[in-house]
């Protein structure tokens, strides 16, 4: 009787290399085998001892941003990706951006590219949720705080006055604005008092309002 692909275990979980080790203690080099198993296809490495196992493999799909809360943490999924990821914004995003408490970092992987941007402390901790996907969960922005997050991030949005602001997010970014109309207000209070650009924050929460 065959034995069971011990990789089966991990599903979409990525694993570490010492962990992957102790499915092949009993070999020579286990890391040899990791290597062959990265090789063949059936490991995806995501950075330096960490993969996660291709999906023909284990059946179940790659979660991005659980992949992106492991590559560099603490961080959390957020701005244009989160936001379309909600349906906020028709573009389809490959840049996964997530925000972090540590230094700026970029990853380029064989699933795309991960950037990850420094905030303060109080800021980070604002508005942030556990999604759950299927089997997996991962931390990602709530919508508002995802705007809130872009809007930090993009050096253009314009500043001067609330008319500017919405045609910024109606005609530059295409943003449903139906759905400010179910936004949490306090969350971009928050970001307000704690983060950068609180002008342009609090025109926001004036857009909100209307």
């Amino acid at each position: 009787m065959a034995k069971a692909n011990p990789l089966l275990q991990f599903g979409n979980i990525p694993v570490s290399t010492a962990t992957l080790e102790t499915c092949f203690s009993a070999l020579t080099s286990p890391q040899k085998k990791i290597h062959a198993l990265e090789n063949a296809g059936e490991l995806i490495r995501l950075k330096r001892d960490l993969y996660v196992v291709n999906p023909e493999v284990s059946g179940k799909p790659i979660s991005i941003p659980l992949c992106a809360n492991h590559l560099y943490g603490p961080s959390y999924v957020s701005s244009k990706w989160a936001l379309q990821w909600y349906g906020l914004i028709p573009e389809q995003v490959f840049r996964v951006v997530s925000m972090t408490t540590k230094h700026a970092r970029c990853f380029e992987t064989p699933l795309g590219i991960f950037d990850y941007h420094k905030t303060a402390l109080d800021y980070h901790s604002v508005g942030i949720k556990v999604v759950q996907e299927g089997e997996v969960s991962f931390l990602m922005a709530s919508q508002e705080k995802a705007l809130c997050d872009m809007i930090l991030l993009d050096r253009f949005v314009p500043s001067q006055s609330v008319k500017r602001l919405e045609q910024y997010l109606e005609e530059d970014i295409r943003f449903d604005m139906d759905e400010l109309a179910k936004f949490d207000i306090s969350i971009v209070k928050s970001c307000a008092e704690t983060g950068e650009k609180k002008l342009i924050f609090n025109n926001l929460i004036k857009i909100i309002k209307q």
